[in-house]
């Protein structure tokens, strides 16, 4: 453990030493400008295997290049695949979260939970409430603190299971996130550096992540019953008497007769849209009367965007924070205030990605990379080892999955699909280590939270102290999904629907 701590130490002061990721990604673009120039001026080049095409270096630093970055730079923003595709989802969860929705139903998934089911409960509830974004850290980790003490257990064992739950299986859930939309754009930018008409649907991982959910809270529950139980079952909290807290976290008579509207809602919306994609020769169905490339499929975004809406106005016309149709177009603008950060992020994100598909750097490296790995007969599975290996230790000093995903997709996406590998496989691949790692990186600014809550319950508990209890839980779902993902592969199971196998 002194050896793990003087590492993450380590990590911890290189990280600070990074720049904001708006400012890496401007840098990112800088070396692209750079070596653009220089590779052009050496002829450097590869051959497409599509069509024998020679692909060269095209320079930034030209008046074609100028155009790319200057007269393009409002395109290059405005057609960034993930810009509308969050803001849309995130305009219907604006309302949801609103409303107060959201926070109810994580209390609810956990505060009326049999004891025998309460570890599993809360790592399930955990694990998909990364719909909630923020929220599901700040409204699950104190709850699980205190319905575990309520049950006659550690609060602290309850405080690190939701934690754990919450962001090392943050890129799995039982339901579509806005996170499924964020990496589905990106993953869509990448690919079309091969395919210019690839479009990667945000459903495209749906089965894969939401058998995971399950399959990883089963795995939080085995470490926590099993392993951490027996550090924390002698610890005695040492922080104020949770029984008025856990009292104020039970759902109310109105918050319940609201979740049960919405839950009418929603269901009233999903049946009038089956009902409407039925019959043979709908307006709703696509091409040859398919359903796979029905606008419904298509256009997921604004369906999950829409039943978020439903769902938030419907709870809360029911428990009073929503009395004027008003009410909904304040919601969305106030999601849309707090997209701010990402939307600036997106801006250097986009005109780097732009530059990397302008130049030809990210097809020639896509191909240059294949055909070692091809001549080098390379296994899929060492690639894709190599890969989580990569980016676990990527996710130590860059937690932020988005801004990882859009600095590597563009490489590794291009260059499994020279190999046989579709995106989406590439995809669901990233979210493994994108995710297991979070519990462990002090980094991370929800572990730097969880550690303040920590310390209500033990108050020399330091990094060490919660790093000793996440460390396991780490371990195991890295290992854990990594064979179920190879598993999966292996079988040829679709990972979503409409996704290639293999």
């Amino acid at each position: 453990m002194r050896v793990l701590l003087r590492t993450l130490g380590a990590v911890e002061r290189l990280g600070n030493k990074l720049p904001h990721p708006f400012w890496l990604f401007v840098i990112m673009a800088g070396v692209v400008v750079a070596l653009s120039v220089v590779l052009n001026a050496l002829g450097a080049f590869a051959v497409s295997p599509v069509d024998g095409e020679r692909i060269t270096v095209k320079s930034l630093v030209s008046a074609e290049g100028m155009q790319t970055i200057v007269g393009d730079a409002v395109t290059n923003f405005a057609t960034f695949p993930p810009l509308a595709l969050i803001i849309v989802v995130m305009l219907g969860v604006s309302v949801a979260e609103k409303a107060g929705l959201l926070h109810a139903l994580l209390r609810g998934s956990v505060t009326k939970v049999p004891a025998k089911w309460l570890t599993f409960a809360l790592a399930l509830t955990g694990v998909t409430g990364s719909v909630a974004s923020d929220a599901a850290y700040v409204v699950l980790i104190p709850l699980g603190a205190l319905v575990f003490k309520a049950a006659g257990r550690s609060p602290i064992l309850g405080l690190v299971v939701a934690f754990t739950s919450i962001s090392a299986g943050y890129d799995a859930s039982l339901v579509l996130t806005p996170t499924d939309a964020l990496l589905a754009g990106i993953t869509t930018s990448a690919a079309q550096v091969i395919d210019p008409d690839y479009v990667v649907s945000p459903l495209a991982n749906y089965f894969f992540t939401a058998v995971s959910a399950v399959f990883l809270a089963v795995l939080i529950t085995i470490v926590a019953e099993f392993v951490l139980s027996r550090s924390t079952k002698e610890v005695e909290a040492d922080g104020e008497d949770s029984d008025k807290e856990l009292g104020s976290m039970l759902l109310s008579p109105e918050e319940r007769r609201g979740l049960r509207n919405a839950g009418i809602a929603v269901l009233v919306v999903l049946i009038a849209l089956a009902a409407a994609l039925i019959p043979s020769g709908s307006p709703f169905r696509g091409e040859d009367n398919g359903v796979l490339n029905s606008p419904l499929i298509t256009g997921i975004a604004y369906i999950l965007g829409l039943l978020f809406l439903v769902m938030g106005y419907a709870y809360g016309r029911a428990v009073g924070t929503m009395t004027r149709l008003r009410d909904v177009p304040e919601a969305m603008a106030g999601g849309v205030r707090d997209l701010a950060p990402v939307i600036v992020l997106f801006f250097a994100a986009s005109q780097f990605l732009a530059y990397f598909s302008w130049t030809g750097l990210g097809e020639i490296i896509a191909i240059r990379g294949a055909d070692v790995l091809k001549s080098a007969e390379v296994p899929p599975v060492v690639l894709f080892l190599g890969m989580i290996v990569i980016v676990a230790v990527m996710n130590l000093l860059i937690t932020s999955g988005s801004a990882q995903w859009t600095l590597i997709g563009p490489i590794f996406v291009p260059m499994l699909m020279l190999l046989d590998v579709p995106p989406e496989t590439t995809q669901a691949l990233y979210r493994i280590p994108d995710s297991t790692t979070n519990v462990i990186t002090p980094m991370s600014p929800y572990f730097v939270m969880a550690l303040g809550f920590l310390q209500r319950y033990r108050k020399d508990a330091g990094i060490g102290t919660l790093m000793s209890m996440t460390l396991p839980i780490s371990i195991t779902l890295l290992i854990g999904w990594t064979l179920l993902f190879l598993g999966w592969w292996a079988l040829g199971i679709p990972l979503g629907p409409g996704a290639p196998v293999h």
